[in-house]
């Protein structure tokens, strides 16, 4: 199992509907193959910082897969409008669970 950690600057007072578009996408996430789950993260320190965790299958159902489906062009039509600057994705593995 991978974990996609994306760090995304929100611009200020897009919060609600940043959150809003990322509800509204979650379900294109949940359809695409080898997605087992998502959740969505606010920093309490920094106010404009979120973070999207979603869990994978394999780094190649996330970036060839969901990459280059329909579902990933609609996420970013929904929460690109969002974004302060380009999100931060990475990928991580457990190494103690």
């Amino acid at each position: 199992m991978i974990q996609e950690l994306v760090e995304i600057h929100v611009i200020p007072g897009h919060e609600e509907a940043f959150v809003a578009a990322v509800a509204e996408a979650k379900p294109l996430f949940l359809a695409a193959k080898g997605c087992h789950g998502l959740s969505l993260h606010r920093s309490v320190e920094v106010q404009d910082l979120y973070r999207l965790l979603v869990q994978w299958e394999t780094v190649d159902d996330h970036m060839v897969g969901f990459r280059n489906s329909d579902g990933f062009a609609e996420w970013r039509r929904l929460a690109g409008p969002h974004f302060a600057r380009p999100p931060h994705v990475e990928h991580l593995e457990a190494v103690i669970a």
